[in-house]
């Protein structure tokens, strides 16, 4: 987008926020948001926000993740910016219940309202949003086929890793060339279907013998604050030797290509990345029943769709990629091309690149 506009990126202080300013070759701005509820924080952000884009005066202020687009539409408007765009890439309300619901749904019809376009990032939360008349269809909009931002099928590749990286990592973890690796990349959370994950391998692990042997490997940080895993989960994760968790890693790729099945069971997902992700990388996954995942993964070509919070069904499918060596075989050779066809980054990106010049043209050709 710097290739056709000037850029600046907003975001919470941190690392990240330097790396993408280096990365990117683009001016940023540091403005504290919390992930959490939090009013006097929330309405600080906003009054940032504002003084912001007031002094800057942009013409499209997109936003990505509930509190910054519920922070930044609100400033928006109150600026008076011209295209005010948000893309819903995920919705915690739909795990949450009681007060605590009917609050999120408040904040996230106020995001909408002050949006004047909103692009849910699948097929599913279009219809999410309209089933529970959060919006306007007229603002509503999936760019491409999905997603986000699209995959980079380039880098994610498995040419990306070579034999000897693979090789050592393996001697790291201690996983043999014999055994079938289920990996799982994202936060170690509830929402993101762990427990139920660890539950389903524990059982598949036990009935195994020492020539059969699988393993899990998770990838990502463990998160106890917002969204806790059950105490028993944590300690079979602690002891079970057969389960290797190795904290957050930048580049997830090398793992991915010691790995043969991506094991996926979120609750709740907008278009997930790691799906797309391990699909570039050549392999199948086995995913819950919603938003996103149904999208990416089509039942017995490229993975295994099971239902949310159901770690028997979970098990099974688990089971059957390891032992139907002729099934996992056909949906491993399916799982690139699927990605590649479906979700490569730039047709992702010029299709939002056309969307912003289409919005530009039509406010130029009103005025």
């Amino acid at each position: 987008m710097s290739e056709y506009f000037e850029v600046i990126g907003v975001s919470s202080p941190g690392k990240e926020l330097e790396e993408v300013k280096s990365d990117e070759e683009i001016e940023v701005i540091a403005i504290d948001m919390s992930r959490q509820m939090t009013p006097v924080k929330d309405m600080k952000s906003l009054w940032s926000t504002y003084r912001l884009l007031k002094k800057e005066k942009p013409q499209i202020v997109h936003t990505h993740t509930p509190k910054a687009g519920i922070v930044g539409m609100l400033a928006a408007r109150m600026a008076g910016i011209p295209h005010r765009l948000h893309t819903v890439a995920g919705l915690p309300l739909m795990e949450a219940t009681g007060t605590k619901r009917k609050i999120l749904e408040f904040v996230e019809k106020l995001t909408y309202a002050s949006a004047t376009k909103v692009y849910p990032n699948s097929q599913g939360l279009f219809d999410y949003i309209l089933e529970h008349n959060y919006t306007d269809k007229y603002k509503l909009k999936v760019i491409g086929n999905g997603s986000s931002n699209g995959i980079d099928t380039s880098y994610f590749s498995p040419d990306q890793v070579t034999e000897a990286q693979k090789t050592l990592l393996k001697k790291e973890l201690n996983i043999e060339d014999a055994h079938f690796v289920f990996v799982f990349v994202g936060r170690l959370v509830g929402d993101k279907g762990i427990n139920e994950l660890v539950k389903a391998f524990s059982y598949i692990n036990k009935k195994e013998n020492s020539q059969s042997q699988s393993k899990l490997l998770l990838v990502g940080p463990l998160e106890q604050e917002l969204d806790p895993l059950h105490p028993d989960t944590l300690r079979e994760i602690e002891n079970n030797p057969d389960i290797i968790s190795v904290g957050f890693q930048k580049d997830v790729r090398p793992y991915f290509a010691i790995s043969d099945v991506l094991a996926f069971p979120s609750y709740r997902e907008g278009f997930p990345n790691v799906v797309m992700q391990a699909g570039a990388m050549g392999l199948p996954s086995i995913v819950s029943d919603i938003n996103g995942c149904n999208e990416i993964i089509i039942e017995d070509q490229n993975g295994v769709i099971v239902p949310v919070k159901n770690s028997e069904k979970l098990g099974e499918a688990m089971e059957k990629m390891k032992s139907d060596t002729d099934y996992y075989q056909k949906l491993k050779m399916n799982a690139r091309p699927m990605i590649e066809s479906r979700y490569e980054q730039s047709v992702i990106w010029n299709a939002l690149l056309s969307e912003y010049k289409k919005l530009i043209k039509e406010r130029d050709y009103r005025v």
